[in-house]
């Protein structure tokens, strides 16, 4: 479909023509207030300096013609110049024949010596009459009187002079209707998205410029598309705003066809030439149609909701179609299909902050900026809830809009527990456009795993799961259903919240699902015995149970769990997490597993059928472990192991097959006697904190150390030796203990600590 916004019937090339004295106010006053105006997308004629005569150029009395409105600044050596006095004529000219718009701005004098030529100013225009007609002279003063009594802006009473700029850039915009309209005017900050899109327009420029407009569902990528649109489309000969609904009828002419096929791309550009060119009796033949005729016309196309990369190709396949100065403004949330395309300058639309979020919401909910009186706390609940998506503050406010303060605390629960269908319809429809099943899995993972992860951590963790996890990593980021910021793959709560929707739609038996994240389903699953292999990870806050009864052969059907995360927030001894029982006959844990982290462990030793081959990471943080296992055990994927607060704890186990090891935290292993002299073997330790380890006495002797960057010996009170310490890789120690001198000697010694 298309549309533009309406206005006289009159041609305008400009939307601003600016009269100034460019010795007073070039460098100052219109540098900043050209700056504002391109900011705001609002065309200023601008005169690049050329040389000026007495009489009028036909180039620049075309363009006073040509603008829209007429933006005086009159300053003390604006009547020094008969150039800027015959402007003023032409102005006022084009303000009485054809409704021009004048704004005068007094720059640094006084109105009323403009009015009525007087002060300095009256002293240099009296200078300038010299030798003039008096028709002449006649005609500059009733222009100067005229257009001073005009209301306008005098710089004196402006503390903050950028302040005065924008107020009368804003006015600008008001006076030509491209404010905002009702339709976007609960989108808060769009203003800002519209000048971040400006400065990549690049809308001077007469180069054929292609842009794409990038992020997740609901973020508010149409909205912004629409404002743009509304405000530039009077910019160009021809414009079109192609959404989802025009590409859908255009392709039912041939259903069951696809874009491959060549008649039905000759029918799409044909329906789109249509629009374009506002005719509908046009006949093409050939896919080069759309270039021959529209290559010398200056047209703004926007192409809404693009998920196909064979619509792109047929509408905009080449920026050679399109004539001088055309923009094509590309709307997806495959951040894929704009680089395939060659489209480098893109737009990624960002989450508000949480204040612009806050009024957002309250735009909907209360039609105004800020929470009424008693709703403050509930307001900034439902944000958090939507996690700050444009379209959660949407929905949500709207269906809480009316509703006494005494109905929100009914109406919250029911936010909490479950996704509004209109929010979930729309973020389904970036899981369902992966359209590959490895993907989609990833995408599960992350949502009920692996949100907030590094990405290291993710990849090392599926690397044998036949995933092709690179690859999908990257096209989920491309689709904008994660995002990674500072190594860490983060994935939106409304999007996890769909995703473990998705996994939960799986059956309605728990135990019948990829994924257990709810404790209620966890602890049913274990008390009942009715976990099945389908299930690939569990993972329960332990803070969310008092206990956690685990049936005697509960793992044995689950013979393809690879993730067990039983952990907790707390970092305290056992009190404040909930604990997990296990009868004293528990023997099996599936050997499959690449993640096991049990909180408060139980029991004394590991299962002594466990075999840990496959594991990546052990965390048994404040467990009762007094050993792990007996004798050496084959550990070759293992990259961490976590034993903090295992106060029992005696013993090391034989770990010269864990020869990928990298960390090993041992920290308040108060019962812990020595290291295993296996640890010499470690070659790839990078970390050992062993703080509060008060019965160690020494690290082994021969212990290859080369690796270690960070080592943590605070509190191991009896500790006396000290193995020699490579020099070039130490960057961290924490040695807090009298009878650390020679360790402390050994490790000062390192350059880069």
């Amino acid at each position: 479909m298309a549309y533009s916004s309406s206005f006289s019937s009159h041609n305008w090339s400009y939307d601003v023509f600016p009269s100034f004295s460019g010795g007073d106010v070039r460098k100052t006053f219109m540098s900043h207030f050209l700056k504002e105006l391109d900011r705001k997308l609002i065309i200023a004629f601008k005169d690049n300096e050329i040389k000026k005569s007495r009489s009028l150029d036909p180039e620049l009395t075309k363009a006073i013609k040509d603008s829209r409105i007429a933006v005086v600044i009159f300053s003390t050596n604006y009547a020094s110049s008969s150039w800027c006095l015959n402007e003023l004529l032409e102005i006022v000219k084009c303000k009485e024949e054809c409704g021009q718009v004048v704004i005068p701005v007094f720059y640094g004098l006084d109105p009323s010596h403009v009015r009525k030529q007087t002060g300095d100013f009256g002293k240099i225009f009296n200078k300038t009459c010299q030798n003039k007609t008096e028709d002449k002279i006649i005609r500059w003063r009733e222009a100067l009187t005229g257009v001073a009594n005009i209301f306008g802006y005098h710089s004196v009473t402006w503390a903050n002079e950028a302040k005065m700029v924008e107020e009368i850039a804003d006015d600008v915009l008001d006076k030509l209707n491209l404010s905002p309209s009702d339709e976007f005017e609960d989108f808060v900050g769009i203003e800002d998205h519209i000048r971040e899109m400006s400065s990549l327009l690049h809308l001077d420029s007469k180069e054929v410029k292609m842009v794409g407009i990038w992020g997740p569902s609901g973020i508010g990528k149409t909205t912004i598309a629409r404002a743009l649109f509304s405000r530039l489309s009077r910019r160009f000969q021809n414009s079109v705003f192609i959404d989802k609904v025009f590409i859908s009828k255009s392709m039912e002419v041939h259903r069951g066809a696809n874009l491959c096929d060549y008649n039905m791309k000759l029918h799409l550009q044909r329906a789109f030439l249509a629009e374009v060119l506002d005719k509908r009796d046009i006949k093409i033949d050939h896919i080069g149609a759309v270039g021959k005729m529209l290559r010398h016309r200056k047209a703004l196309i926007f192409i809404d909701d693009l998920d196909d990369q064979d619509v792109l190709e047929a509408l905009a396949g080449r920026i050679q179609w399109f004539g001088s100065g055309s923009r094509i403004i590309v709307v997806t949330k495959d951040k894929h299909l704009l680089r395939a395309h060659g489209i480098d300058h893109i737009y990624e639309v960002s989450l508000p902050s949480y204040k612009l979020a806050v009024e957002m919401f309250c735009r909907y909910a209360f039609r105004k900026s800020s929470p009424p009186d008693g709703f403050a706390k509930l307001a900034s609940e439902v944000v958090l809830r939507a996690g700050s998506l444009p379209l959660g503050l949407n929905v949500l406010g709207s269906s809480l809009r009316g509703r006494d303060v005494e109905d929100w605390p009914d109406m919250l629960p029911r936010l909490r527990n479950g996704l509004d269908g209109k929010i979930g319809r729309t973020l389904r429809v970036s899981y369902n456009g992966l359209n590959n099943k490895k993907d989609e899995a990833i995408f599960r993972h992350i949502a009920c795993l692996f949100n907030g992860k590094e990405v290291d951590h993710i990849k090392m963790m599926l690397a044998d799961s036949d995933l092709d996890v690179h690859i999908g990593l990257k096209n989920l980021v491309d689709k904008s259903l994660v995002h990674v910021r500072e190594d860490n793959v983060v994935m939106h709560s409304l999007l996890q919240e769909m995703g473990e929707e998705i996994v939960h739609s799986q059956s309605d038996e728990p135990g019948e699902r990829e994924f257990l994240i709810d404790s209620k389903d966890i602890c049913h699953v274990f008390e009942n015995n009715t976990g099945t292999k389908k299930v690939l990870g569990i993972a329960l806050n332990m803070d969310t149970i008092k206990t956690l009864h685990v049936y005697e052969n509960a793992f044995r059907r689950m013979c393809n769990l690879r993730f067990l995360e039983f952990d907790s927030q707390s970092h305290y001894m056992l009190g404040r997490a909930g604990q997990s029982h296990l009868p004293e006959n528990f023997s099996y844990l599936p050997s499959s597993l690449k993640l096991l982290c049990w909180y408060g462990y139980p029991m004394r030793c590991m299962p002594s059928k466990f075999c840990p081959e496959n594991l990546v990471m052990l965390k048994m943080r404040i467990s009762m472990l007094e050993k792990l296992w007996e004798g050496v055990v084959l550990l070759p994927c293992l990259k961490e192991i976590n034993l903090w607060g295992s106060s029992n704890l005696k013993v090391i186990p034989d770990l010269s097959k864990a020869t990928n090891l990298e960390r090993l935290y041992l920290g308040l292993c108060s019962s812990l006697l020595e290291l295993s002299s296996s640890v010499r073997d470690l070659k790839k330790l990078r970390v050992l904190l062993m703080n509060l380890c008060v019965k160690v006495e020494t690290i082994p002797a021969g212990i290859y150390l080369n690796s270690l960057v960070h080592l943590d010996l605070e509190g191991c009170s009896r500790f006396k030796t000290f193995p020699e310490i490579a020099e070039q890789d130490l960057t961290h120690t924490n040695l807090k203990s009298e009878k650390l001198r020679e360790v402390v000697h050994k490790v000062c010694s390192c350059s880069k600590l």
